[in-house]
This record gives structure tokens, sequence and C-alpha cells, in this order.
């Protein structure tokens, strides 16, 4: 398993950390959100991790994207990539046959799905999303794309709350990260 920031860079990693914001107590009393949304609202600044999130991937097939931050930053990747893109959805918004897997959060439990259909047995697949805080999100969406009989290639993700193991509980996949904090 690689960090990433040697592939995306220490500019890229410093542009991260100076764009996003700490807000206290949210979603709930003790939790540090990490705020993307100044790193988003500045061109550059997306256009960069963008880039570097898609650096270093050969023949991807599809790039899933985790509810909601990780729909905006897989999205753009896929299109640099030349992938398709698959949301990765909260249970019961989306049509159809789904696969659908709970999970542990740092602050409660989830559960996610994504249609049957979303990935065919071989696909090379790039998962992508925000933060990766204790795994519980990443590995409930490894399990949903092995259930297709796709391949995962790597776990993408922006910021790593490293202090909180989230790495270890991804089961030997490459994990890649832009900032760890």
């Amino acid at each position: 398993m690689s960090s990433g920031l040697a592939a995306a860079g220490p500019d890229v990693a410093a542009l991260i950390g100076a764009t996003i914001r700490d807000i206290h107590d949210y979603p709930q009393q003790g939790v540090v959100f990490k705020d993307i949304t100044p790193l988003l609202a500045d061109g550059a600044a997306f256009s960069a991790v963008v880039g570097a999130l898609a650096a270093g991937h050969d023949r991807i097939d599809k790039v899933a994207g985790i509810e909601a931050r990780g729909f905006i930053l897989a999205a753009p990747v896929a299109c640099q990539l030349g992938a398709g893109f698959v949301p990765i959805r909260k249970q019961g918004k989306l049509p159809g046959p789904t696969h659908v897997e709970s999970y542990q959060l740092e602050y409660g439990t989830a559960t996610i799905e994504v249609h049957t259909d979303a990935f065919r047995p071989g696909e090379r697949v790039l998962i992508v999303d925000d933060v990766l805080a204790t795994g519980g999100t990443a590995a409930a969406t490894a399990e949903l794309v092995r259930r297709s009989g796709a391949q995962i290639v790597a776990v993408a993700v922006l910021i790593e709350l490293s202090f909180l193991s989230g790495r270890s509980n991804l089961g030997g996949l490459d994990v890649r990260s832009l900032l760890a904090i």
C-alpha cells in the first residue's frame, strides 16, 4: 500500500492543507469535519487535485465515487481517465435492483448500495472518496465492487485521517491519499 504523497507531490498536499477548513463538532459533538468546499471553489486547486487523484492509474474501466463528496471528485477523475463513473449511494437512493452493504462510521452506522449491473466481472475499478477515516465506507464500497466480480485497482482519497487507522481496515488494498493528517 502506498500513501500517494510522493506521486502527487508535496505541492498538492500543501495546496489541500491550505484550502480545506476544519468545522468542529459537525455532524456531532467531538467530530472535526474536513470542509473541502473552499478547495472545490478554487479552479486551479480543484484541477490539481483531480489530476493527482487520477495520476498513476493504468487501464481503469470504472471509477466508483462514494456519496456525496466522493461524487464531486470521482466524476472528473473518471473523465480524465476515459473511464465510466459509478455512484455509490446511500440506501434508498437508487432505482432498480441493488447490492447493499452496511458498515460502521466513526460516529454511527450507515448503509450504501450500487446497481447490480454497475460493474461487470473483470472490470478494473478505482474507488475515489474525499476522506478516509475509519475505513468503513471504503471497505463497504470495496465489498460492493467485489460482489459484482470486478477488481479493485486502488482506493484514492483526498485526505486520510491517519490517527483513525482506516487503512488497516481495507484488507491490503492499494490506498493512495493526497494528504495524510
